[in-house]
């Protein structure tokens, strides 16, 4: 680490956490602008507001954005360094630009990492706590009803449910079904079962006016009941889904989530896995853009950055269009959700390697 690779890390953080701060801030006075009007109609408290609310959607958009934030931080900065001939001097005492770009990678590394962790651990966190927010006081109806629903529970177990509302976690006409080598050997209906909330295990319901019949061979065992405590291997989120709720998971928790729900052959696991590979692909374009950034405006023009900042800005946003247009195709067309993910990288990994082809003529 040199003294130059010290100056261009601390312009690049610098300008970095200078563009957030006041991107953001302009998106919380259009936000709150837009949303006035609903929070009062509501009744929203302020304290809701500030730390449920807003605490929670400075950190989820300023990560969403981050690689634009990085290319416009980029871009600002290497323009004012090239308008002050300071790039020249760089380039004429024999650092290669190669060598320049050193710092801008390390820049681009730390602010990578710090991304992914953010996105991957902290943010689904405040994410539940925002969309709740939403909820009560932005008229954004969750989805909290199912009906007809099936899944594998485990190997050779189904259960159905006629009718299933999330917000008393009840569920009607329920039935479970057991096979063993393709032949149903036991079958449990209820008319009502309920999840219980304040048990200390996991996958606790309670059945309601229940029938257990068993098979065993040409005999046929019934049993019934007003009520029975049971161990069913599902919970009231692989019942019912709602927009968004793919954000509220960590990744780890993403990824046990999917692999259980591949297990019992639901088909509803894409926008989970394009979440997760979202993650891993948005750090990783913070090296992409940081090259292309400083491909760009690296030379020094006649006129400033406004040719520089224009095309870096509409690279920037092609990008996230990019993103956006992929996530759908993966989930409407049945695209591979990892190449979902990973395509505006792909795409954009071609025009890095032109840019930093051209930068040093």
């Amino acid at each position: 680490m040199k003294r130059l690779d010290w100056y261009i890390i601390k312009k690049f953080i610098g300008t970095y956490i200078f563009a957030i701060l006041l991107i953001i801030s302009i998106s919380i006075v259009f936000d709150f602008n837009e949303n006035m009007a609903k929070f009062a109609n509501n009744h929203a408290p302020w304290r809701a507001i500030i730390f449920d609310y807003y605490a929670n959607f400075i950190p989820y958009f300023a990560n969403l954005f981050s690689p634009l934030f990085v290319f416009i931080a980029v871009i600002f900065f290497t323009s004012k360094l090239a308008g002050n001939s300071e790039v020249i001097a760089m380039l004429a005492s024999g650092t290669s630009f190669r060598r320049l770009l050193r710092p801008y990678m390390l820049s681009a590394a730390l602010i990578a990492g710090i991304n992914f962790f953010l996105g991957a651990y902290v943010i689904p966190g405040g994410n539940i706590v925002r969309q709740n927010f939403e909820t009560l006081y932005k008229n954004k109806k969750k989805q909290t009803s199912a009906s007809n629903v099936a899944l594998q529970v485990g190997p050779g177990i189904v259960a159905s449910i006629q009718q299933y509302d999330n917000n008393s976690k009840r569920g009607y006409g329920f039935a479970l079904y057991k096979f063993e080598q393709k032949k149903l050997v036991s079958q449990m209906t209820a008319n009502v079962i309920q999840y219980d909330t304040i048990s200390d295990s996991r996958y606790h319901w309670k059945a309601t006016n229940y029938k257990i019949r068993t098979l065993k061979g040409l005999r046929e065992k019934i049993e019934t009941g007003a009520e029975i405590d049971t161990m069913i291997m599902m919970e009231p989120m692989d019942l019912v889904y709602s927009k968004g709720q793919q954000e509220q998971f960590t990744s780890p928790e993403l990824l046990r989530y999917i692999s259980k729900q591949q297990e019992r052959g639901s088909t509803n696991v894409v926008q989970y896995e394009v979440e997760y590979h979202k993650r891993i692909a948005t750090s990783f374009a913070s090296f992409i853009l940081t090259i292309i950034g400083a491909s760009l405006s690296a030379r020094k023009r006649k006129g400033g950055m406004g040719l520089a900042l224009g095309i870096g800005l509409a690279l920037s946003f092609t990008y996230i269009l990019l993103q956006t247009v992929s996530a759908t195709f993966a989930i409407q067309a049945n695209m591979p959700p990892m190449l979902a993910a990973w395509l505006p990288n792909l795409l954009f990994i071609v025009i890095a390697y032109f840019c930093y082809r051209q930068a040093p003529n």
